[in-house]
């Protein structure tokens, strides 16, 4: 409402209009936004609960997918038996001929049969071996 070239706000104490300093737009609208968050705030749990709906799917999207391949990946490795051909973190393809005490294992890499000693850890999977028929 403007009176005389002054911008005038409704007085919610009196139930009147009071005039004020000329005031540019941008102030009017902050002074009015002021006056409208005077209403009822939000609670913390509904304004908290957006950002714990965001962690949970987070948590469901990537966190359990990855403990899942861990354990997978950790009960393959500690499964290890001689004559399992697996794959190392190098891409040398072998055959397991040995498994000694200090968690290593010792490789048979073909054409050439050389032998390898590499760490367990350092296992990332089982290769399929293919049947000729």
């Amino acid at each position: 409402m403007r009176l005389h070239g002054y911008n005038t706000f409704w007085c919610k104490t009196c139930s009147r209009a009071a005039a004020g300093f000329p005031l540019k737009p941008m102030t009017t609208f902050f002074a009015l936004l002021l006056q409208a968050t005077g209403q009822q705030q939000p609670s913390p749990l509904a304004m908290g609960l957006p950002l714990l709906l965001i962690i949970a799917i987070f948590y469901l999207l990537v966190f359990m997918p990855m403990q899942r391949q861990r354990k997978k990946q950790q009960q393959m490795v500690s499964s290890l038996q001689n004559g399992n051909v697996v794959l190392t973190s190098g891409g040398i393809v072998g055959t397991i001929i040995g498994i000694n005490n200090d968690d290593t294992l010792i490789l048979r890499v073909k054409p050439d049969n050389i032998k390898l000693q590499v760490s367990r850890s350092s296992v990332t999977g089982l290769v399929q071996e293919e049947k000729k028929s």
